[in-house]
């Protein structure tokens, strides 16, 4: 039984016959059987009985889910490595520093207060974190003038809180402050 060599035309014709009548060569699924066994009654089995056993030796040396000892220790001292580079290059690396840009608007109690003074009391204001940028008078009516400054703060150390109460803290020139524009840097 079999159905001779399948490469050869005498082997393919003697499955095309086999095939003819019945839409499948046989068998139940999940039974296995050796390939010289399917076929019909009286053809030589043209298969070789290590050719099997062969391919079962192969699949036994590959193991795709299983894991080499030396390869995992090898793996893990490599990554442990790089993890180690890593670290080392990211602690020389600068942390990022995250700034803000605010254009802050000083509101004067009235249009007598002298404004210069008032620019340098708000510019007399110190904090590590700070740095004040330009400044300029816009109009707001009736000859009252406010005062427009920039800065640039460290999110970390300067809130705008601390900075309106510094600010607001000079009872005699401030009568409030807003703050206009709020970017990230």
């Amino acid at each position: 039984m079999g159905f001779g060599d399948l490469k050869s035309a005498s082997g393919l014709k003697v499955l095309n016959d086999f095939l003819s009548d019945r839409s499948y060569i046989e068998g139940l699924p999940g039974v296995k059987r050796p390939l010289g066994q399917y076929g019909p009654p009286g053809v030589a089995d043209a298969t070789s009985g290590s050719a099997p056993a062969a391919a079962d030796d192969d699949d036994d040396d590959i193991d795709l889910f299983g894991s080499d000892e030396e390869e995992d220790t090898e793996a893990t001292k490599l990554k442990e490595q790089r993890l180690a580079e890593y670290a080392a290059k990211k602690a020389k690396k600068p942390a990022l520093i995250a700034k803000s840009s605010l254009l802050l608007d000083v509101k004067p109690w009235d249009d007598e207060t002298d404004m210069a003074k008032l620019e340098e009391c708000v510019r007399s204001i110190e904090m590590d974190g700070l740095v004040w940028g330009q400044s300029k008078l816009v109009p707001v009516g009736y000859g009252i003038k406010k005062l427009q400054i920039s800065c640039v703060v460290e999110d970390d150390k300067v809130g705008t809180d601390i900075l309106e109460e510094k600010i607001t803290a000079f009872e005699d020139f401030v009568q409030s402050m807003d703050v206009a524009a709020f970017n990230k840097i």
